[in-house]
């Protein structure tokens, strides 16, 4: 083959690759290439930068006319050859390590499916009809699983694994059902939309609405204690601690009160609103990580550092809440927009603007992933990516 035809082939050939990125490319965004599927972390081989380039190839590529003795070689030409050829196991193993990816919307849609199904399994249709009926219309109506996932990462990060965490990540999904179940009432927010589809209370009355959040936080506790496997009982018994702890007047409790008294005030600062973020939203998903890492068997200096990466992504999901409020539409967000400008709510926004709320945000997602460091790198990817995931949400 002349050299122009070769060289065409070759741009050909390589015109049609697909580049792999390592995890550092895409840290910070929250879309994955579209070729990395299926496996969350997938691993590429190329010892040579291109087929056509090959020692081999290029002794496929001889004119017909040509002796075939003019391209046989010695014994110890070959050997030698073989050896140029074939990388060795280190180089091997530094090319794996470069073109390591993680597929982090494919470990969402694993994970995801796996607490659906554990929820569709723990929640089941039975008597009285109507009571888990409204449990199931919210439990299973979608949403991104994130604190569930959050609980499986962290137990996975310490040494556990998905089967350890998994009553325990299905117990915090029944809990954020529950508190939004309650948070729409009209009483609360009073709202008519969630996940792009009518409110509990709209379905089934504001009676069965309030008793079905009752029933999910008291099976949330009954589904830890029964369900997880594998954990001493004194673990188990500082999980459920934690949980409650982090939904009552420490936590979520707290931050609802606070919340609701200082709707329509004109004097509430940057403390008290941080005070309602930290403990209406932060604190479950901080209850969800701590609790995988109990679980998980993690050490009292693990399970603090993960505490704290927690509290950060847990007041960067409510700023991100607040910036999306008064950026996106109902449709785009599943929920009504502009709720917090109606009901005059205090917001980052309202605060100190958009503007300075994306820097906070920006500065919250940094100082969640400086936590992670001192991890297996690899066992805290899911939880680098998680962080990048709340702070580039788009609803």
């Amino acid at each position: 083959m002349g050299s122009a035809a070769a060289a065409a082939a070759a741009s050909m050939h390589l015109g049609s690759w697909v580049q792999t990125y390592s995890m550092f490319n895409y840290a910070g965004r929250s879309i994955t290439p579209s070729c990395l599927i299926l496996s969350p972390f997938r691993k590429t081989v190329h010892p040579y930068p291109h087929p056509l380039f090959s020692p081999k190839t290029k002794r496929l590529h001889i004119s017909p006319c040509t002796s075939i003795t003019a391209v046989h070689l010695s014994k110890e030409e070959k050997l030698k050859e073989e050896e140029e050829e074939t990388p060795t196991e280190e180089t091997q193993k530094e090319t794996q390590k470069e073109t390591t990816v993680f597929n982090f919307k494919s470990y969402m849609l694993q994970k995801g499916h796996s607490v659906n199904q554990a929820l569709e399994k723990a929640v089941t249709l039975k008597e009285p009809l109507k009571i888990h009926e409204a449990m199931r219309y919210s439990l299973l109506a979608g949403g991104k699983r994130v604190r569930p996932v959050l609980c499986i990462a962290a137990c996975e990060l310490v040494g556990g694994d998905e089967f350890t965490a998994m009553p325990a990540a299905c117990a915090v999904e029944m809990i954020h059902t529950m508190s939004l179940i309650h948070d729409d009432l009209p009483c609360m927010d009073n709202d008519d939309l969630r996940r792009g589809k009518p409110t509990n209370h709209k379905v089934f009355g504001e009676d069965v609405a309030v008793l079905a959040g009752d029933a999910l936080l008291a099976f949330a506790f009954e589904h830890i204690a029964n369900d997880t496997i594998g954990v001493s009982p004194t673990r188990i018994v500082r999980a459920v601690g934690e949980l409650a702890r982090v939904i009552g007047t420490e936590g979520l409790v707290a931050g609802q009160v606070v919340d609701i008294g200082s709707t329509g005030l004109s004097d509430v600062g940057l403390e008290q609103l941080e005070f309602i973020h930290i403990h209406k939203t932060a604190a479950l998903l901080e209850g969800s990580v701590v609790i995988g890492a109990i679980l998980g068997g993690g050490s009292d200096e693990e399970i603090e550092k993960l505490r704290k990466f927690a509290r950060c992504i847990g007041l960067l999901f409510q700023v991100v809440d607040d910036i999306l409020d008064v950026t996106k539409s109902s449709q785009e967000l599943g929920k009504t927009a502009g709720k917090d400008l109606m009901t005059d709510k205090t917001t980052y926004p309202k605060l100190i603007g958009i503007e300075k709320s994306r820097e906070f945000a920006k500065k919250l997602n940094k100082d969640a992933k400086d936590q992670l460091a001192g991890f297996d790198l690899e066992k805290a990817t899911p939880l680098i990516f998680l962080a990048d995931y709340i702070a580039n949400r788009q609803n």
